[in-house]
């Protein structure tokens, strides 16, 4: 037997597993693997340490002691780090490094493997189709499984619950795997395309079969009578309770929990929980966008195999064409129409020129030069620099001028205003600026219940006889205007 090197090295991702503080680091690396397992891939210190708070054993834990331990499993390899400068408001906190945290590769299987050593089982990973079906036909059978004997009911208790264990890890080991930065790195290989569609179809196999179960699952599970179930699954619990063990203490609170918390995860997993998506819609869209990831790289790299190949032959039959060409002149006519417009609508760029010469090509003649510039939206000239100009004299003038203006048109205003009333039928011809504004404050009125308006300077009106029939007309230098004798009176100021 030949020891390869690897093997003769410690392997130091291990290492949490049996140390000093092993009595800390397992429920970290134990935190990240359970949020791996629900696709949350990062954490930051502060998660970390909240989740250790809530159990009483880390009562007294510091974060300074979060923030070692972390540190210890990233140097041990069990941890993968990244700053995030996202979150960064101070150089104060970039010099503290704002890290965010995930389990590496060799951690999570490793970690896997504690797992299954604690719970003695060892499961395979590939997407099986099989496991939906099956899962199908279980579910079918509970209305006649709670007749069945206490053996019977525990034997379809374990298939059923091995089935959707190997359904869950399995499918989450085969995505982390088509996920991987190696996978990522395959697919932009030629090398990819040989088995391309074996995969793809290997997948869709997997999306056919979970669109046919899982819709029957789901309608199985929400179709389940609650009585029905409670009382097969307190037969398994009975039946555990049964199970001779050795130095072994069996609590029936504890064995009640497992049971009922395996249901409830299958119960979330194919029908929801609270109004969210269900595990299996999940599944369903990251197993589609994984579909779509491999399509876009094998279509992509077959267009730059073809499009490379495609432009040689190009290249090589214009080479050839220019090689047969007797002169200049007819190499330059062959370039305009190989590289030129073949069918010019507009003559641009003729400038004065140095000769009357009808017999003068372009070739002689010096060139025309045009500056382009980059057809997007944002682009703009580059600002030049130039102080700052003193324009508070011209602002100050523009003020006043703009006060004796609004003063004047104030003015105009009131001088039609007899007594506190306007009477439209007693007005002379207006301009239309000035009827603009009467309208305006007629309608602001009319359109309150109160027949009450303000006009822009604060003075309260009202609309008297907004149910007259009198008619008058309204003159202006435009035109005129046929409209009820309204009369607007506006209130005395105190």
């Amino acid at each position: 037997m030949r020891i390869q090197e690897t093997v003769r090295k410690p392997m130091t991702e291990a290492k949490y597993l049996n140390v000093d503080n092993t009595d800390r680091y397992r429920p970290i690396i134990r935190l990240f693997y359970l949020k791996y397992e629900k696709l949350k891939y990062w954490l930051y210190q502060e998660e970390v340490y909240e989740e250790l708070k809530e159990d009483a054993y880390f009562r007294e834990y510091t974060p300074e002691q979060c923030q070692q331990d972390l540190a210890a499993l990233t140097a041990w390899g069990n941890l993968v780090t990244i700053q995030d400068t996202r979150k960064v408001a101070t150089i104060e906190e970039f010099k503290n490094k704002k890290f965010r945290y995930q389990l590496s590769e060799a951690t999570v299987e490793i970690e896997r493997m504690v797992i299954r050593v604690e719970n003695l089982f060892i499961e395979s990973s590939s997407l099986e189709p099989t496991l939906l079906e099956r899962l199908r036909i279980n579910l079918r059978k509970i209305s006649e499984i709670t007749e069945a004997d206490q053996e019977h009911i525990y034997a379809w208790w374990n298939d059923l619950n091995n089935d959707f264990i190997r359904l869950n890890q399995n499918y989450q080991d085969y995505m982390r795997e088509l996920n991987s930065v190696k996978a990522e790195e395959m697919m932009k290989t030629t090398e990819f395309l040989v088995f391309k569609d074996r995969l793809i179809e290997y997948l869709r196999s997997f999306v056919r079969s979970l669109q046919v179960n899982a819709a029957f699952i789901e309608q199985c599970l929400k179709n389940t009578d609650r009585q029905v179930l409670r009382c097969l699954l307190e037969k398994i619990i009975q039946y555990e309770l049964l199970i001779p063990r050795i130095d072994v203490e069996v609590k029936e609170d504890l064995i009640a929990d497992k049971v009922y918390g395996r249901w409830q995860s299958l119960e979330e997993w194919f029908t929801g929980t609270d109004g969210k998506d269900s595990e299996a819609a999940k599944v369903f869209d990251t197993t589609n966008e994984i579909i779509r990831k491999i399509t876009r790289y094998a279509a992509r790299i077959s267009e730059m195999s073809n499009a490379g190949a495609n432009r040689r032959e190009e290249y090589h039959k214009v080479a050839v064409m220019f090689s047969k060409c007797k002169n200049i002149f007819e190499a330059h006519r062959l370039a305009a129409v190989v590289f030129g417009i073949e069918k010019p609508l507009h003559l641009k760029g003729l400038p004065w020129r140095q000769t009357e010469s009808i017999n003068s090509g372009v070739f002689e003649e010096e060139p025309y030069i045009v500056t382009v510039t980059p057809r997007i939206r944002t682009y703009k000239e580059k600002a030049k620099r130039s102080g700052i100009v003193d324009r508070s004299k011209e602002k100050e003038e523009m003020r006043l001028a703009t006060i004796q203006r609004l003063e004047e048109e104030r003015r105009l205003l009131k001088s039609y205003i007899q007594d506190n009333r306007l009477e439209f039928a007693k007005l002379p011809e207006i301009e239309p600026h000035v009827r603009d504004v009467f309208l305006t404050w007629l309608s602001k009125a009319l359109e309150n219940k109160s027949l009450q308006g303000k006009t822009e300077d604060g003075q309260v009106y009202r609309v008297e006889k907004s149910d007259t029939e009198e008619i008058c007309i309204l003159k202006s230098s435009d035109g005129n205007l046929q409209m009820p004798a309204y009369v607007i009176v506006f209130e005395k100021n105190e």
